[in-house]
């Protein structure tokens, strides 16, 4: 197995079979996923041209696991508004957020892993007095929906102050307003992040 911090090298065949370069086996959707939870970082490369095809083998994998039972995670809203930003005037910063929202969220997960582990009661007897894990896992849970609330906020607040697109019977902005609304939304943006800081 590769050290922690080196990127393996996955090929990807025209038969759709992996093959992970680092152990020399191949590998199924179901192993990627176990690497990317043990934080082993790889690369997939399409076997006859060499292209990057990391983020669709990442998506395919997201796609399986959203199907097994009891497993899906991203909720019907969310995929709403996600499927309408393509294409929209927002997609090039939803990446960015999505990724900072995203890192945030993992350092409370970390830090409430911690507060679970000191908190664990170490016999059964223990387990009968002591009430503090549920109200801690009530509370995590609280922050995050909280969190993520707020950023989804943000994201329909700004769909609803965009500025119309041409064709749509309204005069397009003049640049220097575009420029303001854009120096806006930097702001807004800015504003969040703030927020999301003080969460973790």
């Amino acid at each position: 197995m590769a050290a922690k911090d080196d990127s393996v090298i996955i090929k990807k065949y025209a038969n759709r079979r992996l093959y992970n370069t680092g152990t020399s086996t191949y590998v199924t959707l179901e192993d990627l996923a176990a690497m990317v939870k043990r934080g082993e970082d790889f690369t997939v490369q399409d076997a006859k041209s060499g292209d990057d095809i990391t983020h669709s083998v990442l998506t395919q994998i997201i796609f399986e696991l959203e199907n097994k039972d009891g497993q899906n995670m991203l909720p019907i809203p969310f995929l709403r508004q996600l499927i309408a930003f393509y294409g929209d005037q927002m997609q090039m910063i939803v990446p960015s957020f999505l990724e900072q929202s995203m890192m945030a969220f993992s350092k409370e997960q970390e830090r409430f892993r911690e507060q679970m582990k000191d908190a664990l009661p170490k016999s059964p007897m223990d387990m009968m007095k002591m009430p503090l894990p549920m109200k801690a896992l009530e509370e995590q849970t609280r922050r995050n929906m909280e969190m993520f609330q707020n950023a989804m906020r943000m994201f329909t607040t700004f769909r609803a102050g965009a500025a119309p697109k041409q064709g749509d019977g309204e005069p397009q902005k003049e640049t220097g307003e575009r420029d303001g609304d854009l120096q806006d939304l930097k702001e807004q943006i800015a504003a969040m992040q703030r927020k999301l800081d003080t969460l973790s």
